[in-house]
């Protein structure tokens, strides 16, 4: 039987979240026809044997060196099987099938990927889908959520499907070919913003995101000094390839006053 979709994993020593996160996998892809494919970006933390000795229906492809998060799922994707796609972190439990997910997708060939409602360890709502950058809105990242009403409370029509213009990589559900058109993740983003960059691409297809807020999944999501200047770093990147000139110039002097602002504040 053709597998349908494939799960790519990025891991990293993640083995204390791997067990919740596979049996979450198999348990919510009961009805779909899949493959889960991890990807380990030389771990030194015993992932690898744990995956092998638990879960050895799991297709393990150890890298000897790491590779990041887009270059990995890119090395994921060369080995998939499936039309559609679903990147998912290692500290995820999904909460909800992924067929109905799966459906929405394909029920609408203009969306070009899609994603569900992320909520934390206590269940909490947490933001994953946002505006595509603009120069202005790099002065403050936060800037790059979407600011609609129920993305900033949480308080979704649980029966409707948003527009959105990027999804977060934690979650995100597309087909392969798409993927491949726009030549996937960019590898020079090491972590962070290659989510926004490769929805922008698909999205210059003349496609559009989905949120689909009645599913859902649980991610142990961190925020630390280095994050946030990775994604500083990552949306530096990005003004430098999809700005024009004088709004790039415009981009990375806002970026660069984001950045001291905050390294004053924690002075």
């Amino acid at each position: 039987m053709k597998i349908e979709v494939s799960v790519i994993i990025v891991n990293y020593n993640g083995l204390k979240y791997l067990q919740n996160c596979l049996d979450s996998l198999f348990e919510n892809l009961k009805n779909s026809r899949f493959e889960i494919i991890v990807v380990d970006n030389n771990s030194d933390d015993e992932s690898c044997s744990f995956i092998k000795t638990h879960f050895p229906a799991v297709k393990l492809l150890e890298s000897n060196e790491n590779l990041g998060f887009g270059k990995a799922n890119n090395y994921g994707v060369q080995h998939a099987k499936g039309d559609f796609i679903l990147f998912l972190n290692n500290d995820t439990i999904l909460l909800d099938p992924v067929q109905p997910a799966l459906e929405e997708l394909k029920s609408n060939q203009n969306y070009g990927f899609l994603t569900i409602n992320m909520v934390g360890e206590n269940k909490n709502y947490i933001p994953a889908v946002g505006k595509f950058p603009s120069p202005w809105r790099m002065i403050k990242i936060s800037l790059l959520n979407d600011g609609r009403t129920e993305f900033r409370t949480g308080n979704f029509n649980k029966e409707k499907t948003y527009q959105v213009d990027w999804v977060t990589g934690a979650f995100m559900l597309l087909r392969k070919a798409d993927f491949e058109k726009v030549g996937g993740f960019d590898p020079n983003y090491f972590m962070y913003v290659e989510d926004v960059d490769l929805c922008k691409k698909i999205a210059d297809l003349g496609k559009t995101g989905a949120f689909v807020p009645k599913l859902s999944y649980i991610h142990f999501v961190g925020f630390n000094k280095s994050r946030e200047n990775m994604l500083i770093h990552g949306y530096r990147i990005y003004a430098q390839k999809h700005f024009s000139v004088y709004s790039k110039q415009l981009a990375l002097m806002l970026l660069f006053v984001n950045k001291t602002v905050k390294r004053l504040k924690n002075y």
